[in-house]
């Protein structure tokens, strides 16, 4: 009877562990979402322009959920909005960058007095 249930044991902890994905093994694009390190609330940002996957409410210290992007660098161009200002990272070109290959990334962002300017840190998760 111990056999069989050490056998039983055995099956079942096989099967579970060949059987479970890992959320990077089916990817079709890059994954980036936003944490705000600043001490004020993010109304909206948008990443590269996109006007569909717009990042909103998001609280001082939290993430925004993931959304996919066809091409992703470590930096982008990013525009926050938030108590009624607009802050604005805008880089000249992606020249010799390469892009983000397939995975999930966090932009770190926080905004400066100066300038109305955004601070980007890329943080592979």
């Amino acid at each position: 009877m111990k056999n069989k249930t050490l056998f039983f044991s055995i099956i079942v902890i096989l099967f579970t562990l060949l059987s479970c994905d890992d959320r990077d093994d089916n990817l079709e694009a890059v994954n980036i979402r936003i944490k705000n390190v600043s001490a004020v609330a993010y109304d909206v940002v948008q990443i590269n322009g996109d006007t569909e996957n717009v990042h909103i409410d998001v609280a001082s210290g939290e993430v925004s959920e993931y959304f996919e992007y066809e091409t992703a660098y470590a930096y982008a161009a990013v525009v926050i909005e938030a108590d009624g200002q607009t802050y604005t990272l805008q880089p000249i070109d992606y020249v010799g960058e390469t892009p983000l290959p397939l995975g999930f990334y966090t932009y770190e962002l926080n905004i400066t007095e100066e300038g109305n300017g955004v601070v980007l840190n890329l943080v592979v998760d």
